[in-house]
């Protein structure tokens, strides 16, 4: 599982030019699952975004978790994060999880996280998606629970 988790200060999603998803300060969070993922990696994934520490505390370092500083989530699904273009430039997607599999391990994320406290928007899974930011600091940190990077 991949995750592109950029800090914002505000974040929404559009779909046929209806704004279906809108947070202020938090994540946005693109989100890829592989083909091979288990429940282990949606753990691992979900761990990192709740505990990673980007916020800046009172002397300005990075000390703070999006928990700590009841940050909002705008999740979204990107299997294009899979997108291999080692051979050739147009990207393959072998290594992307089947649309039902993929479209479940998303749901469950975005349950537990809701679970857990969070406020969490979503885009339209398999729909076109125009995504706007604001990236904060800018701040970007990839993830991936093969631990690869």
């Amino acid at each position: 599982m991949r995750a592109v988790i950029q800090k914002v200060k505000n974040s929404n999603v559009t779909v046929d030019n209806e704004i279906i998803g809108d947070i202020k300060e938090g994540y946005l969070i693109l989100l890829a699952v592989k083909d091979t993922d288990t429940k282990d990696d949606l753990a691992y994934i979900k761990r990192k975004i709740e505990n990673l520490r980007v916020f800046e505390d009172e002397e300005g370092k990075m000390n703070h978790s999006i928990k700590d500083v009841g940050g909002e989530i705008l999740l979204v699904s990107q299997f294009t994060l899979y997108g291999d273009v080692r051979k050739g430039n147009r990207p393959s997607f072998t290594q992307s999880a089947g649309l039902e599999k993929a479209n479940q391990y998303y749901e469950i994320l975005r349950d537990e996280l809701i679970a857990d406290g969070f406020k969490v928007d979503t885009g339209k899974f398999q729909a076109h998606m125009e995504v706007s930011l604001i990236n904060d600091g800018p701040v970007t940190i990839l993830l991936d629970s093969e631990r690869t990077f």
